[in-house]
């Protein structure tokens, strides 16, 4: 009777593992295929965005060529760099005011902190794009809203409203013991020394995800872009530049070199998420591993003459 039960538990078992792996395969193919036909068409010889194949008849790689070389019309390099100069700018700036403000709010006692924090909930229901007209023509009375002042609006836009997006960094800060900073201080280190040569080093993995959503923000966004940047094609990103080989007159030449875009935009995202999945372990190592010894971890991190 119990080995009955046992082959009934075990085989019951296998029909789940399997049916949960089946399940799981299934919705890997379809987040994958979308990605997939984005990459193929990027190297399809047909024109337009209509043919009778899914697979194309004939490979290619004029596409990328001409998205690099034909820029008389849509001007791809130098929409990426200045989608590179300002999702990087943006990127240092919102990556130090999310730190900052979270550890200020994790380990510093003012009268207005509660206040603040829940005014900072309240905001963030609301989705940034609510604010857009207000933002441009306050942009416009500073008169950034023309030549390359534009890059400053929109670094400025993306990296202003950073202070609010706290609550994930603050909760991993609260999860840090507060008797490495009582220790430190004891050992005559100020505010600043705590912050930088005690918190930020065992608080990697917030900062590799703080700097991957600060880098993708301004490198995806579309709606501020395109209502900051105007109609200047020079001071496009590439998400505006992409967006106006879709229009009627452009689609059918510039179909495939719209996907032979898409692809090169996912590059960077790519490269700073393999290059950074590293760093996440590490610090996920190094700070449960600093938790144990307060003076050994002060040794290291603070070492005396």
């Amino acid at each position: 009777m119990k080995n009955t039960r046992q082959n009934s538990a075990s085989i019951k078992k296998k029909v789940t593992n399997v049916l949960v792996h089946l399940f799981l395969t299934i919705l890997s193919v379809i987040w994958v295929f979308p990605i997939f036909w984005v990459v193929l068409l990027s190297f399809r010889e047909q024109k337009g965005q209509y043919i009778t194949s899914f697979w194309p008849k004939k490979f290619t790689t004029a596409n990328y060529v001409k998205l690099f070389t034909d820029t008389a019309l849509f001007n791809f390099p130098k929409w990426f760099l200045n989608t590179l100069f300002v999702a990087i700018c943006s990127c240092i700036l919102t990556t130090f005011f999310v730190l900052a403000i979270s550890y200020c709010l994790s380990r510093l006692r003012f009268k207005i902190r509660k206040p603040y924090m829940n005014v900072a909930m309240i905001l963030g229901m609301f989705p940034g794009f609510m604010s857009m007209i207000a933002v441009y023509y306050i942009l416009k009375g500073f008169g950034l809203t023309k030549g390359p002042m534009i890059f400053l609006a929109l670094i400025m836009v993306y990296s202003g409203s950073a202070g609010l997006g706290f609550y994930v960094s603050k909760g991993f800060f609260d999860t840090i013991p507060k008797a490495l900073d009582e220790a430190a201080i004891v050992d005559g280190a100020t505010k600043w020394d705590v912050f930088s040569k005690i918190i930020m080093p065992l608080s990697k993995p917030i900062i590799v995800s703080t700097i991957m959503t600060s880098f993708m923000a301004p490198w995806l966004d579309f709606i501020f872009a395109k209502v900051i940047a105007g109609a200047d094609p020079r001071y496009y990103t590439v998400a505006i530049g992409l967006y106006t080989m879709l229009t009627k007159e452009n689609i059918v030449n510039w179909y495939a070199c719209f996907a032979a875009g898409a692809v090169c935009v996912s590059i960077p995202i790519a490269i700073l998420f393999l290059y950074l999945q590293k760093y996440y372990a590490e610090g996920m190592s190094a700070a449960a591993a600093c938790g144990g010894d307060l003076q050994r971890t002060l040794h290291i991190l603070l070492p005396h003459d």
